[in-house]
C-alpha cells in the first residue's frame, strides 16, 4: 500500500508546473525587454547609439504617413536620432505595453505618447548569438493629444 502512495504522488508530480521553466520564462521576458528599453532611451535622449544596441542591422521600419507606406532602413531611421531630446521631451510618455517571448522569436507593443497624438510601435525581436535584438519595427499613428 505504502509503495502504491508512493508511485501516485510521483504520478501526480509531472501536473504541477516546473518553477524553473517559469522563472527562465521570467527571464527571458527580461532579456527581450532591453532593446525594447534601449529603443525607449533613444527617443527619450535623441541619442541613436541606443537605436544601435537596439536593433539588428538588417532590421526595417515601416508604417503609413499621409496615407503612403513608408519602408525604412534601420540606418536611415537612426539617422533622425541627432543628439538631444525633443523640445516637448517632458511631457512625453513611453511604456512597454506587451512582451510575447517564445523560444529565440519575441513580439512587443509600444506606446508612444505625445502631446500632438500617439504612436503605437509593434516589433518582431530574435534572439541572436545569445542577445536579443528588434529585427522589424511597424508603427501606426494616432493623431491628436494623448490621454492622460
Amino acid at each position: 500500500m505504502q509503495g502504491f502512495a508512493i508511485a501516485a504522488l510521483l504520478g501526480l508530480a509531472w501536473l504541477a508546473p516546473a518553477p524553473p521553466a517559469s522563472a527562465q520564462q521570467a527571464s527571458e521576458e527580461a532579456a527581450v525587454r532591453k532593446p525594447l528599453e534601449a529603443y525607449l532611451q533613444g527617443h527619450a535622449t535623441g541619442d541613436a547609439r541606443y537605436m544601435r544596441q537596439a536593433f539588428l542591422p538588417t532590421a526595417h521600419v515601416e508604417g503609413i504617413r499621409d496615407g503612403k507606406f513608408l519602408s525604412r532602413t534601420v540606418d536611415e531611421y537612426i539617422a533622425g536620432f541627432k543628439g538631444s531630446p525633443a523640445t516637448d521631451e517632458a511631457q512625453r510618455r513611453r511604456s512597454i505595453d506587451q512582451v510575447d517571448v517564445n523560444g529565440d522569436a519575441a513580439m512587443a507593443r509600444v506606446t508612444l505618447a505625445y502631446p500632438s497624438g500617439s504612436f503605437t510601435d509593434y516589433f518582431v525581436l530574435l534572439k541572436v548569438d545569445g542577445e536579443w535584438k528588434i529585427a522589424n519595427k511597424v508603427w501606426t499613428r494616432n493623431p491628436g493629444p494623448a490621454s492622460p
